[in-house]
């Protein structure tokens, strides 16, 4: 293994590390997916997600994955072929992006609600129409309901690792997960990235194998008709799962620290937010240009703050109001949106903190739809304006030119 310049050894634990690669996000994905040792993946391309298959399908090929690598007609058939093949008991994998996504709605809700650990990456893309390829949230965001956990990357390693967590926590608690990425600011973009050694992953995760499986020598029935003296109890136990699941988040991650030797936070990063008074909130490729932006406030003696948020659902309530307890101001920046409403993770702050002991001012503020650059200037305007505020705004565009 070669030397590792100063700047990334606090990052890559070399003694957990088989290799250091720079490589797009769509390509930590498809390593994870092999670090995974998933065994069956459904393929349709679209972009920016292609790459991710793209990759998985020369592994298989090449020997470096034992799967079965099953090209699909349309989004909709990826994942309900992937229903079978985690219903038979194997551990699945797929990828897609934005009008992919939403070709899939139906078999997402299925999914859940069968109790189906598949783990999926979304290439976060803008919708259509108009056409676009950039980056935008909107589309995962779109599933919030669906019973599916879903997590935010900022980086291409976190991609990586999370992508590894999530198939531990899927598998615990039998449901799917989401794992999203900001397109071509992480997709096509070339970081470093650490692949932790085979050995160390199959010790954090290791062979699937459900209580309950499709088996000719067992036979069982799924996803029957439940009339209405039943139904609701099973909206009710997927309730207690995702609970289940911000408990166990942490003790997933805490493993993933000992054993790998890397941590991202758990539900929530929190940067210089131990005595802010102001805190920006922010999900995805955002997070790293509004670090910078809140060292520069801080040179000035502005105590501001950041937050970030890695997963959405379950939705972390009680992280966020720890984080936030004692705070003035919160101004949440939103690379999606609900029309008729305003920014999505906004929406979902402000009522998590309603019923909480604590109410400050508030803002939500919209920028960088369809991939448009959200840079430390735009993100100072964000701040100045918040600083300036003295009542809650629900929604505040940024850069529109109207």
């Amino acid at each position: 293994m070669y030397e590792l310049a100063p700047v990334l050894k606090p990052y890559f634990n070399t003694e957990t590390t088989e290799e250091i690669l720079v490589m797009e996000g769509t390509h930590a994905a498809s390593h994870a997916a092999r670090l995974a040792k998933v065994q069956a993946i459904s393929a349709y391309p679209i972009t920016p997600q292609t790459s991710i298959v793209e990759l998985l399908s020369e592994m298989c090929s090449n020997g470096q994955l034992d799967a079965q690598f099953i090209k699909v007609e349309s989004e909709h058939s990826a994942l309900a072929c992937l229903v079978g093949a985690a219903s038979a008991g194997v551990r699945t994998f797929t990828a897609t992006s934005s009008q992919g996504l939403l070709l899939m709605h139906e078999i997402i809700h299925w999914v859940a609600a069968a109790r189906l650990p598949v783990v999926m990456v979304n290439v976060n893309r803008a919708l259509a129409p108009p056409w676009s390829i950039w980056a935008d949230q909107t589309d995962s965001l779109a599933q919030r309901d669906t019973g599916w956990i879903q997590f935010y990357a900022e980086s291409n390693q976190e991609v990586l690792d999370t992508i590894l967590m999530a198939y531990r926590l899927a598998e615990q608690v039998m449901l799917p997960v989401m794992v999203n990425m900001d397109a071509f600011f992480l997709s096509h973009t070339a970081e470093p990235v650490a692949l932790p050694r085979q050995d160390l992953v199959d010790q954090f995760l290791p062979p699937y194998a459900p209580e309950f499986r499709l088996d000719v020598q067992h036979p069982r029935a799924f996803g029957g008709l439940a009339k209405p003296d039943v139904y609701m109890e099973f909206r009710y136990y997927m309730q207690k799962s995702m609970e289940e699941a911000l408990r166990l988040w942490p003790v997933v991650t805490g493993e993933f620290e000992t054993r790998i030797g890397r941590f991202h936070g758990t539900m929530t990063e929190a940067y210089r937010c131990e005595d802010a008074e102001t805190i920006l909130v922010t999900a995805g490729t955002i997070t790293g240009t509004s670090r910078l932006v809140v060292d520069q406030y801080r040179e000035k003696g502005i105590p501001l703050g950041l937050l970030k948020l890695r997963m959405f659902r379950p939705f972390p309530v009680e992280a966020l109001r720890s984080v936030t307890r004692g705070v003035k101001r919160i101004g949440v920046i939103d690379r999606n949106l609900s029309f008729g409403l305003g920014g999505i993770f906004f929406s979902e702050i402000k009522s998590a903190l309603y019923n909480g002991p604590e109410h400050p001012l508030l803002n939500g503020y919209v920028a960088g739809l369809g991939g448009r650059d959200v840079t430390p200037a735009v993100i100072r305007q964000i701040v100045d304006h918040l600083l300036a505020s003295e009542t809650g705004e629900d929604l505040i565009w940024i850069g529109v030119k109207a």
